[in-house]
Parts: C-alpha cells; structure tokens; sequence
C-alpha cells in the first residue's frame, strides 16, 4: 500500500564524484551563514537574475524534454513541456520576488474565518491578468485549525535580528515534472532559510545544466549546486555530516530506505523509534487520486465536456504524475452513472498515446493486469506504450489493490458508491476518499452548479472534511501545483513512521506558516478548452506564450497568450 519503487535508468550525464560532492557541500556549508543573513533587498536581486537565466534556458530545456520524452516539434507534448516545466518555475520565481517586496508577508486577496474555526485565505486571482486568463477560477489556502495565519517566519525573525548559524538541504529532485526539483529548491532557499545541493533525477538529469545556467546567480555565490547520480550518491548525501536537512518528491519506498535503513530493518526500526538517518526530512511521496463525480442534471454536452476533463487527468504527461487521476468515483443510482462511464471509455480511446518513458511503468502496468485480468484496455501496448487501460467494478474496500498501489501509468479505476442523492453520497465518497484510498495528496469533485446551490451546505462540508493537500473543484488538481501561490504537498497529520503522501509543503509564495490545505474551484464548464486537457489544440504555441507571459506580465504579452488560448 504505497507509491512505487522506481528503477534507475541508465545515466545521461555522469554521476557526480563523491569527492565533488563533498567540495559542494563544503562551499555551501561555508556560505550558510552568509546566506541567513543575506538582505532581502539583495535575495529579489538574485531572484530577477535568475528570472534572467530563465528565458536564456526555457527554449533548450523544453527541446531536450520532448527528445526524453518522445514529443515531436509543435505537438500537444511540447506544449505540456512549457506548462510543466519552465512555465510554474518562472511564475515561483516571480511570486517570490512578489512576496519578498512584500517584506516576506504578501497580502492575500481576502481573508474570513470559517464556522470551524478554519482560516481561508483567498490568494488567486490577485490581479487583472489573472483574472482574464482564468475567468472563473479561485483559490484558497486554509490555515491548521487553532493555528494563526501568520506568514514568512524566516523574515519575521530576521527582522527581529535572529539569524542562527543557517544550514545545508539536501534536495532529491523528481523525475517526471521538469518543474518540481528547481521549484523544492527554491522553497528551501527562500521559505525555508537553507542553501541547497539538489541531487537531480536519473530521469530527467538532463534538465539539470539548465537549472544550473538558469540559477547561476545562485550558484556562483555557493547558495546551490547540482549534482548527478543514482542511489550511491544519494545515499551519500543523506548521510553527509554537513547536510542538515532533506527534501524528497519521490517514492515512500525511497524516503523509508533514507530514514530506516534497509527493507529488512524497517518493522523493528519503526518499532523502537531507532532512525538509520536523524536529519529533518520533508517530503511529496505520490498518492491514488480519486474524482468524486456529484449526481446531478447533466446534459449531453455536460457529459461530453467532463468526459473529456476526466480523461485529460488521465492522460496528462503520460499518466506519470502523482496527481493523475488513478480512482473514478461514482453514484451507484445516478441515472446518467453509464452514459457517463461510456463517454470516458470513448474518450479515452480516441485519446493518443503517449511513450512510457518512466522506469517501470510496463512492470506495474503488468501488476494491475494480474490483479484485474478483466481490465479494458483501450489501444495497443508495444514495447514503448502502455495502452489506457479501463479497470470497471473495482470494489470500494479497503486494501484493494487499485485503491492502494499508485500505479504511475495509464490505469484508472471505476469504483461506485451507494447514496440515493446528492448529500448521502457525498458523505460516503469523502469517507471513502480519506479512509479507503490510499494517499492525501490531491483529489478532485465534479458538481454541477444547479446540485451546489441546493446542497449548498453539504458541498461545503464535503470540501472541509476531505483530508487532501491539494483539491480541484470541477478542476484537476494540477491547477492547485501550477498556480504556485497555493500549497503543494499532503494533508498533514502524516509521521515518520507512516509516511504515506509525505510531510510538509512547498510552493505557497503566500508564506503561510501553518497551511492545512488548497482548494482551486473552476466553473462546472471551462471555456476555452483548459490547457491540461488532452485535445487542446493549440497547446505548443500556448505553453510557449505564457511561459513569457509570466516572465513579465503586462498588456503587451496578453494579447498573444489570449489568442493562443482561444485557439485550443
């Protein structure tokens, strides 16, 4: 019951010896303390210089991406490159510039206490541009309950004059979204307070010389460096006397081998508190992500519009992301349940394939074929592809294997609840979701307008009892990572000893001390066609247009990335 334990691929760049990763982590032990005590006037500085290093980087990133990943020049690949890569690492950069001129503690859009007691910052949209791009769209950061909205401790203290002696993190970089290791490296940096070694991914390594020239600033001061290599050098990180921290976007497996040793060690380990590894560690481990699909009044065109989302969370990079759509959760008795299950086949079959370029995946996509040898497969498997595949009439208990292995290629699972109308059902899936599904990562509801406002209040309550970090409302999830200024990571309440989706978040350009989760909400209807949707038509020239968009948002660039959109 957990995320994969991926292989490592053969090495495109040549590890980093253990001798040079030694000197690395020297030269930044040594600039720690300057680092802590680095002016924020200065710290925006750097960030504008690497805002720099972006646009010389993204176009060489974004071709080596598409080579790794099988995406032919101008295709819907490419376009998913830009979103999925440069795009969210220009918009961090610029949000933390945002946030640092706010003194560490930017303004929300607007702020109210729930009946809870939970506090909801509302952080998107925060201005005009924002608001034509995604018409209709929100996001909320809520805070812990009982905890304050307090934001940007590190400068909270600076400001006070205590800096402490600063430390060195260690950040193990994800292999399949470009975007996630510059992106942890930069909330370890500028949130956390700790200069950064980031370990790239055998995987996508080759990513890594761009970071590298795109953050140089960074570099040439000893405030980060990159280094390559599998699990020797991993493991010699994580153990390194002058590594204080570690931040993993991985696989449970990988995070319990860093802090408990050996498989065989892990039960009496656990058992006695006795760690193979003492250091802090904070972590995005994967998760199943469910969709609860609200009954409600579809019409044709609804069911068309939302068979075309669920399969885009689907297909989405191949299926390889931690927040694919893994569970689809339906209404036993919703009338429309079939008619909406056949037009997500249908979709699904008309959906590309794409290459199964991450480690393994024909390993596990043969596991799910042993559990279910009933599963519709909705293409050809080759040696290179692995086919949609269809998984109907999973049983919503627990431990069943769909709901508790993430199977990180293109499997969904259709599981269907009792609820003879809108608010028992949605008692039941959120029951299901936090007690059943395994992971807290993210997930996603779909609920027509007309269903919410009579069940105004149980929709709410439905929202509020979900314990995901990360949750779209007639949107995929994807949305609450790239909008950067919501909060990426589980739902806490995870330890040590059982990790699962991990501790701790990262993104959050609002700087919130406490987060508890995010929540984007998107109109029941998206128009024009949504950029992480599967048949966008226009999506290289799109991602491409707001990659520079966010580089300097302004009237001049809008009417390009407009026009793009419009064309999907």
């Amino acid at each position: 019951m957990s995320s994969p334990l991926f292989p490592e691929p053969p090495p495109s760049i040549p590890a980093t010896s253990l001798p040079d990763c030694d000197a690395a982590v020297d030269k930044l032990y040594a600039a720690r303390g300057r680092w802590v005590r680095t002016s924020i006037a200065e710290r925006i500085l750097l960030l504008k210089r690497c805002l720099d290093g972006m646009a010389e980087v993204c176009e060489a990133w974004v071709r080596d991406a598409c080579r790794a990943k099988g995406h032919a020049p101008g295709s819907h690949g490419e376009g998913e490159e830009w979103l999925g890569g440069p795009m969210p690492t220009i918009r961090n950069i610029r949000m933390l510039v945002e946030a640092l001129e706010a003194g560490g503690a930017p303004k929300p859009v607007s702020g109210r206490a729930r009946p809870d007691g939970r506090y909801v910052a509302q952080v998107f949209p925060s201005n005009i541009f924002e608001r034509i791009m995604f018409a209709g769209v929100t996001a909320e950061v809520w805070i812990e309950p009982g905890k304050p909205a307090t934001q940007g401790r590190v400068y909270r203290e600076h400001a006070a004059g205590r800096f402490g002696d600063g430390a060195v993190a260690l950040v193990l970089a994800a292999g399949n979204q470009a975007s996630i290791g510059p992106m942890d490296l930069l909330y370890k940096l500028f949130v956390d307070d700790e200069v950064v070694v980031l370990k790239m991914n055998p995987v996508n390594e080759y990513v890594g010389p761009h970071v590298a020239r795109a953050f140089r600033a960074l570099v040439e001061r000893d405030l980060v460096h990159v280094v390559y290599g599998g699990a020797e050098v991993g493991q010699h990180l994580c153990r390194h006397d002058k590594v204080h921290s570690i931040h993993i976007t991985g696989s449970e497996k990988t995070h319990d081998a860093i802090i408990w040793g050996p498989p065989e060690e892990h039960v009496e380990r656990k058992r006695t508190g006795r760690r193979a590894n003492e250091k802090p560690i904070t972590s995005e481990l994967g998760s199943v992500s469910p969709l609860i699909v609200v009954p409600g009044p579809w019409s044709d065109a609804d069911l068309a519009f939302q068979a075309r989302h669920t399969a885009s969370m689907v297909a989405h990079n191949g299926s390889f992301n931690c927040n694919a759509l893994k569970v689809l959760v339906l209404p036993k008795r919703w009338p429309l349940r079939e008619r909406f299950l056949t037009a997500v086949r249908d979709t699904l079959t008309r959906t590309a394939p794409r290459k199964a370029y991450y480690p393994g995946a024909q390993q596990r996509y043969e596991g799910f074929l042993q559990h279910y040898p009933d599963a519709q497969k909705l293409g050809d498997r080759s040696a290179e592809v692995v086919p949609w595949t269809l998984i109907t009439n999973v049983r919503p208990e627990k431990g069943e294997y769909a709901l508790t292995n993430e199977a990180f290629c293109g499997v969904l699972a259709v599981t269907e609840l009792d609820g003879a109308d809108a608010p028992t059902f949605l008692t039941n899936a959120v029951t299901f979701c936090n007690e059943t599904v395994w992971g807290s990562l993210s997930c996603m509801m779909l609920v027509h307008p007309s269903t919410e406002k009579v069940h105004k209040r149980e929709v709410d309550q439905a929202i509020g009892d979900l314990r995901f970090g990360g949750i779209g409302i007639n949107c995929w999830s994807g949305l609450v990572y790239g909008l950067v200024g919501t909060t990426w990571g589980a739902h806490p309440g995870h330890t040590i000893e059982d990790v699962r989706s991990g501790i701790g978040v990262v993104h959050n350009t609002y700087l919130f001390d406490h987060p508890q989760k995010s929540i984007v909400r998107a109109p029941f209807r998206i128009n024009p066609t949504p950029a992480w949707f599967a048949d966008h038509k226009n999506l290289a020239k799109l991602g491409r247009m707001v990659a520079h968009f966010e580089l300097a948002p302004g009237w001049g660039r809008l009417p390009a990335a407009a026009i793009a959109g419009l064309r999907g």
